[in-house]
């Protein structure tokens, strides 16, 4: 079962909301009725038609980059274009990937699964030394000697030099490469696939060894961890710079962008299909950092990144020491999980007074700060082009999520999950028990595989604005798969409904 933690939207502002609005405004040009329920077969012919424009246009070494121009000149990743480059980064590689082996699970369709051992090659081929792996890889000769692979390590190339070798958990790289790795590598027909099996297995360890001994993990990493690294409670620092001081920052233990949230769904994903315990206790160990890390009263929340002396710091220069309205939820729904996950209550106790400082803190227009002074609770922003920090929210940059316009929801679905018995929790996780459950769960999808039917081009892409886009294939591949899936298994309930 290919699932994900809950993820609270703590990074981008209002990106969210126009999401919802843009998809609200597309729904209408579907050509079907809202309540009805399109042909799984048609719905698997789209699938394979997107997927053979995928692997025979897109793919670069089977490895995918998160957009294209319209007429295929130029593939494209966050701030570089090149006609050889894939992204590690979702969307991308690993995100396609992933859907590809939802897509063999649902229909057991060969193509499905020959697009998602292209991908995993492509990752093998790319993987650091370091166990990891960076934004995105560049196939072109000399770009790719930028980089000191695990493979030249393997051959005796002893040593990194000024090779790029820094494994990064920033934006969910290196951990959705792993969890895309880990669900192909456990499926039957791919358990005997020795360099799948290999490249999982040197970055689960590099990543197991890059933990911190108080639990943490870095932004980056490309060695172990140092074991003698002290192990605090979070503490204000008694001084800070206001200005920007140009730190490397990438060894701080760092929550930015939901980094350890993504590591520890990773590891109890790892422990689900391995039953290897040193998953579940790296997972707990995190758990331990984030109480640990919750700083102390007036503001029992949690900082972005955090030195190893356990002080709040400045990481970029839009990102000061602070306490953060926005990783913070990221944090408790961690806690929480690991709560249900094992049953141990100590991940529940930093729960009230984190809730308690969201409430004091929401600011007058109903958002939520993305930072707030250290001990005096008062919102932070910048100040556009000079980024000087400021009291007022009246000339921010346009680039970051400096104000939250809908974390208030997030908040009220975490209360509304911690009130849950752990056991009413569990007990949904099976997913749907019988037919009519299945069933109820297509109609649930169909609305969105409409939409993807009525939005796909005639060559089986889609598009975002004018270009073709990875994370436009994803969310409706994955919709289409979800949808067959629950198709099949919804029998002759399901077949009723469509008569």
């Amino acid at each position: 079962m290919i699932e994900s933690l809950p993820t609270f939207r703590c990074n981008r502002g209002t990106r969210p909301t126009r999401m919802k609005l843009a998809l609200a405004l597309l729904l209408p040009l579907a050509s079907f009725a809202a309540d009805s329920l399109p042909d799984p077969a048609g719905v698997t012919a789209a699938m394979k038609k997107a997927t053979a424009f995928c692997t025979s246009k897109l793919a670069n070494h089977g490895g995918y980059a998160s957009a294209w121009s319209r007429d295929l000149s130029m593939a494209k990743v966050e701030g570089h274009e090149s006609k050889t480059v894939i992204s590690i980064q979702p969307p991308g590689t690993t995100t396609l990937g992933l859907v590809w082996v939802k897509a063999f699970q649902a229909t057991g369709d060969v193509q499905f699964l020959n697009a998602a051992r292209g991908a995993a090659r492509a990752l093998a081929e790319c993987q650091l030394a370091s166990g990891g792996w960076g934004s995105d890889f560049d196939f072109e000769p000399e770009a790719a000697k930028k980089y000191y692979l695990h493979q030249q390590a393997l051959a005796g190339d002893a040593a990194a030099g000024k090779r790029k070798n820094l494994s990064t958990l920033d934006d969910n790289k290196t951990q959705s490469a792993l969890r895309f790795l880990l669900e192909l590598a456990h499926l039957p027909e791919c358990r005997d696939d020795k360099s799948l099996q290999d490249c999982l297995k040197f970055g689960l360890d590099s990543l197991l060894a890059a933990q911190y001994p108080n639990g943490g993990w870095p932004q980056q990493f490309d060695a172990p961890a140092d074991p003698a690294t002290p192990v605090l409670k979070a503490a204000y620092p008694k001084t800070w710079s206001r200005t920007f001081p140009k730190v490397n920052y990438v060894s701080f233990y760092t929550l930015n962008d939901g980094n350890m949230q993504k590591v520890v769904e990773l590891l109890l994903r790892a422990h689900e299909l391995t039953r290897d315990e040193r998953f579940l206790n790296a997972a707990k160990k995190t758990g331990d950092f984030f109480i640990l890390a919750q700083m102390p009263e007036p503001q029992p929340g949690w900082a972005q990144q955090y030195n190893h002396q356990m002080e709040p710091v400045w990481a970029r220069k839009f990102e000061p020491p602070c306490v953060t309205g926005g990783e913070s939820l990221g944090a408790m729904s961690t806690l929480h999980e690991l709560y249900v996950v094992t049953g141990d209550e100590k991940y529940l106790k930093p729960l009230p007074a984190a809730f308690a400082w969201y409430e004091k803190s929401r600011l007058p227009d109903g958002m939520y700060a993305r930072f707030y002074e250290l001990q005096t609770n008062k919102p932070l922003y910048f100040v556009k082009d000079t980024y000087e920090l400021t009291y007022s929210d009246a000339n921010m940059p346009t680039h970051y999520g400096f104000k939250l316009d809908d974390l208030e929801d997030d908040i009220v679905v975490l209360r509304e999950l911690v009130k849950k018995p752990r056991e009413e929790l569990l007990a949904k996780r099976s997913g749907p028990a019988d037919e009519k459950s299945w069933t109820s769960k297509a109609k649930g999808a169909a609305k969105k595989v409409t939409t993807a039917l009525t939005m796909q081009q005639p060559d089986g892409y889609w598009l975002k604005g004018d270009e073709i886009d990875a994370g436009e294939f994803s969310k409706y591949l994955m919709a289409m798969a979800n949808y067959v899936e629950a198709a099949k298994k919804g029998g002759e309930t399901f077949a009723r409904q469509r008569r």
